[in-house]
């Protein structure tokens, strides 16, 4: 972390809502990305993000600087998300409660492009597990660093590794028909 975001944290932490906004602006379309990527769902992705930042606001005076304010706020967002999904499927199981219709998929034009390969890797991405899917999308999209990941994830860089070559892996397999 910087100095200048050293400064804007300590500042957010001293109660100056200005540079907690700062700090959101910083990081809000990161945050989307991966909770959109992780959900497939934009109404549940921006539901994620703002609950992460809820959070994170809260928890603040607790924020001890070891890490990047952004790697916090991904910890912060990937537990959430995880827990989300597990919510998700544990709701689908059960027989009595209402089964969502079926929702269109919300593109982001910026971010996600439209071709035949990126629409097949969005599919393959969303039958992993849930774990392999978010080392992946930290590591591929939001290029961390395995270090930086294994402190978010809570896991040894080692498992994180693991993890992320076990779902290139998987989706070399399932995309092989994209290769040349």
């Amino acid at each position: 972390m910087n100095e200048e975001q050293k400064t804007i944290v300590l500042s957010a932490r001293a109660g100056d809502k200005k540079a907690f906004d700062q700090l959101v602006k910083e990081n809000r379309e990161k945050m989307f990305a991966l909770t959109y990527r992780m959900t497939g769902n934009r109404e549940t992705a921006l539901d994620l993000v703002q609950e992460t930042f809820l959070t994170a606001y809260r928890e603040l005076p607790g924020f001890r600087g070891e890490s990047s304010f952004s790697s916090w706020l991904y910890r912060i967002a990937s537990n959430k998300t995880l827990n989300y999904l597990k919510r998700k499927k544990l709701v689908s199981f059960l027989p009595f409660g209402s089964q969502p219709g079926h929702e269109p998929s919300y593109v982001m034009p910026d971010t996600i492009d439209n071709s035949e390969l990126k629409k097949a890797l969005a599919r393959e991405l969303a039958n992993l597990p849930d774990r392999e899917k978010l080392i992946f999308n930290l590591r591929f999209y939001d290029e961390l660093p395995f270090g930086e990941i294994a402190r978010i994830t809570g896991r040894s860089e080692s498992t994180v590794k693991t993890q992320y070559q076990q779902a290139v892996k998987k989706l070399r397999s399932r995309l092989k028909e994209f290769r040349q």
